[in-house]
């Protein structure tokens, strides 16, 4: 039965709402474009190409010299012209030998451009009134939620828009030249491989292919000689999405010195066109022929399309980039390991996307042949997000850490499981084996890709836990290694429990809950053993958590997740026929939020018991926690609801709130990593308002991070305290603006660190949302922030949309669901009444 309301599907999507502009000054600004596990390379705010993180290890500023989108472009009785597709190279420009040649920094370009995102698309808009025509660059990789494999592409779209403005017809062309990167040792070195002021190092001896398909007309790149099994192995591709006004050049001319660009360059600008190749004789110089002036042997091709566009009118000119490189290490390599990487100490393993796609121009080809309906999914998805009526900056968050699972943060092996780092660094990951407590704040993948997470699920429990329900923090095994050593982790170890619950309630998959069910009851068990000995439902024993500490006796951030996964694990119990467990649970779960409420509420929020904070090093104590409702967030995003008193919860959100954020964070003195400073705003982890600070807090205290910030965010949307909440989520987007850091890059340990994708529980904030598919039903309770219609994006494990609601006075909500992929069929929708919120400040779109 669906209640005072109506459920319909819709295959055309809605027009999109607002989205952020960077301008083209933005120069930390990158939108990636890549799948889930294929690495990827992103989109400047100049509209540059840059980087490259396609090699299995990441690359932040790897740049592939001579790699770059032009255009020529004529209007009838006008004068042609030739200009590389960026904006202007801006400063500084103080380099030892100048900008390199291999990025031509010399050409004509834009004179400015403008970067606005949604997820996964991006446009830049080219300026420039020297150019006949105006030009648009639209990118993306497909992103198809609740389906994985169509989101695993490594391939993206390159869509150049232009429109003659003229009275006069005119001819275009749009040509793309690349450099073939297949072969090349992405891990050799890491100290004097990458030079970003002159590209790669690669090496000689490539293949450039040309190659047609009824999809594509381009070319194919590999490096002949490799054994398929060794990590340079790969292919690359640059093509054209049309077999109409196509034009290529497989290679460029083989000088010496700047021969090969100067001889495409002059050839370009001429006609539009790229005529037959025309060798030269080598002069005998001190440089060997074929090499540029930094020693490299560069093997570039050039793919093209020309169109004549009439009077007022447009031409799309459409390409694809993809790529191929199937073998990564079979292990988790950071910095330290890097020897034992070059000697040769990994064996390869296969990345999942390469049991898809045979190589990279397989993975154009699908792409190609399937662009009409992956394109129409993927905006169907952004178009159901970005026109939420949602504050900006809150849809903005939510979409934004969505990269992070498409970065080389998150990776799946050819078995097919799903595994992640932390962050990365530069030129290496960091924080390896999925590690359980960084992973509890994550939201993303859970709703996006269930099954990503469920398999995450089944490699801590049915391959990491030992018999005795002890789980590393870290998942190596998986990859080769030896058991993770260290204390398990109590926060890491309950979230994992909990988390199966959660994965377990949004597909209402049993298979599943089966065939992990034997070890999460043994790893709750163990947790009750080991950090519960006194059965009292408060975890007290030595609890080692995502601060890199241990705490001691009861404190509220282990507390109130040791909460949830036992509310978890009974339920789980009973669906699995286990009465005796399903009691005990249930018994001990009542008692630890009773001991939450009574030995824990201070009066304003929730504190750490301890006769004397400094009787052990790095506690918090009386402090105010901003962690402290860690495990009620996850219970909210999940749909578990209040763990305790919704009073209390909501009074601690609050307190968070009041204590902890810095709307000018020079007032926070802090000796520690600095991910915000002088007039920026931020949420520090812990302050202590009522005095009692240890001697020596616990570590990272006086940081501010951004998956922390968005949790508290959370808990105060579901508290009733919206302004609040957006004043937070406001501060902590204003920091990544695209000039002073990366608005697609949240950083704490590392670039893209994954406990940011604690964002996507903000929409869940905002709708609601309960999805409950074991028992067939979900359940929303919006945020009514607008006084007509309130639109939501949705999304379980059956299908997802949109749900639109207005308040139809006195206890009436008119609502409907829209189903924009998959079914609700079955499905008991409930769509209820929620207290209105406080009077908010600046508008729903701030």
């Amino acid at each position: 039965m669906k209640r005072g309301g109506r459920i319909f599907s819709k295959s055309e999507p809605r027009a999109r709402g607002g989205k952020i502009a960077y301008p083209g000054e933005a120069g930390e600004a990158a939108f990636p474009l890549g799948g889930i596990g294929t690495g990827n390379f992103s989109v400047g705010a100049r509209g540059e190409l840059r980087d490259w993180e396609i090699f299995n290890w990441p690359g932040r500023g790897n740049s592939l010299p001579f790699t770059f989108f032009a255009v020529w472009a004529r209007a009838a009785g006008g004068a042609p012209v030739a200009k590389i597709l960026e904006r202007e190279i801006a400063p500084p420009y103080n380099r030892s030998q100048g900008l390199s040649s291999g990025g031509l920094a010399g050409l004509p370009r834009f004179r400015d451009s403008s970067m606005r995102a949604g997820y996964p698309f991006v446009e830049v808009d080219l300026r420039d009134d020297e150019v006949p025509v105006r030009v648009s660059l639209e990118a993306f990789t497909p992103l198809v939620p609740l389906n994985a494999e169509d989101s695993t592409i490594p391939a993206a779209v390159l869509r150049y828009k232009v429109a003659n403005p003229n009275s006069a017809p005119a001819e275009v062309s749009i040509v793309g030249s690349m450099a073939n990167a297949a072969g090349f040792d992405a891990a050799a070195g890491r100290d004097d491989v990458y030079d970003v002021t002159k590209g790669l190092r690669l090496k000689a001896g490539g293949r450039n292919e040309e190659r047609d398909s009824p999809h594509l007309s381009g070319l194919f790149m590999t490096a002949p000689g490799l054994a398929p099994d060794s990590f340079e192995f790969g292919s690359l591709c640059l093509a054209a999405a049309t077999r109409q006004g196509v034009f290529r050049r497989a290679e460029w001319l083989r000088g010496e010195w700047t021969d090969s660009a100067q001889d495409f360059w002059e050839d370009f600008r001429e006609d539009g066109a790229l005529g037959p190749l025309r060798e030269i004789a080598a002069s005998g110089s001190a440089l060997l022929s074929g090499r540029s002036p930094s020693g490299q042997l560069e093997k570039i091709g050039s793919v093209g399309i020309r169109r004549g566009i009439p009077p007022g009118g447009a031409a799309r000119f459409e390409f694809v980039i993809a790529w191929h490189f199937p073998n990564r290490p079979r292990g988790w390599i950071e910095c330290e390991d890097l020897a034992d990487y070059k000697a040769g100490k990994y064996a390869p393993i296969r990345n999942h996307y390469a049991t898809i796609h045979r190589d990279a121009w397989a993975a154009a080809d699908y792409l190609a042949a399937n662009l009409g309906r992956l394109e129409a999914k993927s905006r169907a998805f952004e178009d159901a997000l970005f026109g939420a009526t949602l504050p900006t900056r809150v849809t903005d968050a939510a979409a934004a850490n969505i990269a992070s699972l498409r970065s080389p943060c998150a990776f799946r092996i050819e078995t097919g499981e799903f595994l992640g780092w932390e962050g990365n660094r530069d030129r290496v990951g960091c924080g390896p084996g999925s590690v359980t407590h960084v992973w509890n704040y994550a939201q993303t993948v859970a709703f996006l890709f269930p099954e990503l997470e469920r398999s995450m699920r089944e490699v801590e429990f049915n391959r990491e836990t030992g018999d005795d329900g002890e789980m590393p923090f870290r998942a190596l095994t998986v990859l080769g290694g030896e058991k993770w050593r260290m204390l398990p982790a109590a926060d890491g170890q309950d979230g994992a429990i909990f988390r199966v619950w959660r994965e377990w309630k949004l597909s209402g998959d049993g298979a599943f809950l089966r065939s992990v069910w034997p070890k999460v009851r043994k790893a709750m068990d163990f947790s009750t053993r080991h950090w519960d000995a006194d059965g009292d439902g408060l975890p007290e024993g030595r609890q080692s958590n995502t601060y890199d500490i241990e705490f001691h006796g009861p404190n509220p951030m282990t507390a109130f997740i040791h909460c949830a996964a036992l509310r978890g694990c009974a339920e789980m119990a009973r669906a699995m026929g286990d009465n005796s467990a399903a009691g005990r649970f249930a018994a001990l779960a009542a008692k630890s939020a009773r001991g939450i409420e009574e030995k824990l509420w201070d009066g304003d929020y929730f504190v750490q018991r301890l006769d004397d904070v400094d009787a052990h090093r790095y506690q918090h104590g009386v402090g105010c926690l901003s962690d402290q409702l860690l495990g009620q967030f996850m219970a909210f995003s999940a749909g578990m609801g209040p763990l305790v008193s919704m009073e209390k919860i909501g009074k601690a959100a609050k307190a968070v709130f009041d204590n902890n954020f810095f709307p000018q964070l020079r007032a926070l003195h802090s000796v520690q990593r600095v991910y915000g400073l002088n007039d920026e705003a931020g949420l520090a982890l812990c302050t202590w308002p009522k005095g009692g600070r240890p001697r020596f807090a616990f570590a990272y205290c006086d940081e501010v991070w951004t998956g922390v910030e968005y949790e508290a965010a959370a808990n105060l949307l579901h508290a009733g305290h919206v302004d609040e909440a957006l004043t937070v989520v406001r501060a902590l987007r204003a920091r990544y603006d695209g000039f002073k850091r990366n608005p697609w890059g949240e950083i704490e340990f590392g670039r893209r660190y994954v406990r940011a994708m604690a964002s996507f529980g903000l929409l869940t904030a905002f709708s609601g949302q309960q999805a409950d598919l074991v028992d067939g039903k979900i359940t929303f309770r919006p945020l009514l922030l607008e006084p007509g219609e309130n639109r939501y994006f949705w999304i379980c494990g059956k299908g997802w949309g949109t749900l639109t609601c207005a308040d139809g006075g006195g206890e009436t909500l008119k609502w409907s669901v829209e189903v924009l992929d998959g079914s609700l069929d079955g499905i008991e929708v409930v769509v209820e009444r929620r207290e209105r919120p406080p009077s908010r400040k600046g508008g729903a779109n701030g």
